[in-house]
């Protein structure tokens, strides 16, 4: 049977929030998230996981949550085993622009695994809002935020988004290798880079490969396979004239989301954006 998950959610798990702030994170579409979700599904697929804001509202126990960010699974992972090490190392951390600057500097590979997710949240939260943007090398770019007072981690919401990891399947894969493990009654919730609305967006470049049309193109024929396979898929993306395009005779919601990292004005501010489905969004 599936399960009634926006309905009736698993009581014996809380709900959480996100660990990490991130550039497009979708806590505050929540609401029309959930509002938009099959009211009944089989196991849930996050396949671009991000800041895992759905992931972790909806806790469900035995959900896929999956990434093609190798460092950002990695970040996950330590959150699921080890919270504790995690919070110790993270205290022993100033926060100055130098700081920054130094650990920004420092190789990821050449940490153990606590203090290269340590690493990681840091310049996370002390980056300018969040942006997680990487060069061609694949080493992280992002200017300091220029703020000092800054909490790195919530001791309580890390221990709930530990609880909840600790019952989710996490990979690092890219979401192809995922979709093809879905059965028919699941439900994926799809959250790419968006398409930028016009011009160079800091969003594509993700990991040291760039997230282009193609890659859009590509992603909204798994969409339509997934329709075929009796998969449910709910996927979200800029208000573009090309999406519309790519996702023509499926269900589309305009909501309203407000955005403050894009080079262009017209990507500030609250801006329209859309939820796709393939089948009714009531």
């Amino acid at each position: 049977m599936p399960r009634q998950a926006s309905l009736y959610p698993d009581t014996h798990i809380r709900s959480g929030r996100p660990v990490l702030k991130w550039a497009g994170g979708k806590t505050q579409l929540l609401p029309a998230l959930m509002q938009a979700m099959p009211r009944a599904f089989g196991r849930y697929f996050e396949p671009f996981l991000g800041g895992g804001a759905l992931l972790f509202r909806l806790a469900l126990p035995g959900a896929v949550a999956s990434d093609s960010n190798e460092e950002l699974m990695q970040f996950y992972e330590v959150v699921r085993d080890e919270p504790e090490a995690l919070l110790t190392t993270v205290a022993q951390w100033p926060i100055s622009r130098d700081d920054y600057y130094y650990l920004r500097a420092v190789q990821p590979e050449d940490l153990d695994r606590v203090s290269r997710a340590a690493r990681f949240v840091y310049l996370n939260k002390t980056c300018y809002n969040g942006l997680h943007r990487v060069n061609r090398k694949g080493q992280f770019n992002t200017p300091f935020g220029g703020k000092t007072n800054v909490r790195i981690l919530d001791e309580a919401n890390l221990h709930r988004a530990s609880e909840i990891l600790r019952r989710t399947d996490l990979r690092w894969a890219g979401y192809q290798e995922v979709l093809a493990e879905t059965r028919p009654g699941d439900f994926v919730y799809l959250d790419p880079p968006y398409m930028p609305l016009g011009g160079y967006s800091d969003f594509r470049r993700y990991t040291r490969h760039f997230f282009g049309e193609e890659d859009h193109a590509e992603l909204a024929r798994e969409f339509r396979c997934l329709a075929e396979r009796g998969v449910k898929a709910l996927l979200s993306n800029s208000a573009n004239e090309r999406i519309e395009e790519l996702y023509e005779g499926f269900a589309i919601r305009k909501v309203k989301a407000s955005r403050q990292v894009n080079c262009k004005p017209e990507g500030r501010g609250r801006i329209t954006e859309l939820l796709i489905g393939n089948y009714p969004l009531e």
